[in-house]
């Protein structure tokens, strides 16, 4: 499997959704690259950040990736300007390759037709449902959701705005960056400020 994962970047990104998933998957060892409309050209988050992306999204290959991640952004409720960003899903799941979306990114994937018929959530049942799509009795009222795909389809993703810790707790769970003993440790450290995860999830350094 690449080692890569992409990361899409684009106006109105909400800039904390995915800052865990990230930071900790390169300290796991993976290369993250973001994905913007076009190459070089800067985008600007919710917070007024500007990233320049590495690659065009007509660049992007799921043959070339471990994961697609679909951060929130504004565009996503109040334009069409994302939809190719949906699209680049579909060919990434279709592909076997594993996509994680959060907050907005869910009624992108909604649009797409992509949440109905697998397992997911989002900030509420009926923000998705606001979309038209036919998947709601396939909607879980939880933190975060992996729908694990079968017959060579993706794993799929998801999680509601305010949920950053849990949505990385299942992609850094679906990547292999942590075993089950050290991600739960991972989760209760950033999640519920439990000062003992710490050590557990540093036993193997401090031993060392």
């Amino acid at each position: 499997m690449p080692r890569t994962v992409h990361l899409a970047v684009y106006d109105t990104l909400a800039d904390w959704e995915t800052g865990h998933t990230t930071a900790w998957l390169a300290r796991s060892g993976f290369t993250v690259k973001t994905v913007g409309p076009v190459a070089d050209k800067p985008v600007t988050t919710i917070g007024g950040m500007r990233i320049v992306p590495d690659l065009s999204l007509e660049d992007l290959r799921p043959e070339d990736s471990a994961l697609l991640l679909l951060p929130g952004a504004d565009l996503w409720d109040t334009s069409d300007d994302l939809a190719p960003f949906a699209a680049a899903a579909r060919r990434f799941l279709d592909a076997g390759v594993a996509v994680a979306a959060i907050c907005g990114a869910t009624a992108g994937l909604a649009r797409e037709g992509l949440l109905d018929d697998r397992a997911h959530t989002s900030a509420i049942s009926f923000y998705l449902a606001a979309t038209g799509y036919k998947g709601g009795e396939h909607y879980v009222d939880a933190d975060a959701v992996t729908d694990e795909g079968v017959d060579g389809v993706g794993d799929l993703i998801t999680a509601g705005p305010t949920e950053p810790v849990a949505f990385a707790r299942e992609v850094l769970g679906n990547m292999g960056a942590f075993d089950g003993t050290k991600l739960d440790a991972w989760y209760r450290l950033f999640h519920d400020s439990d000062p003992a995860a710490y050590e557990e999830l540093n036993a193997d350094e401090e031993a060392s």
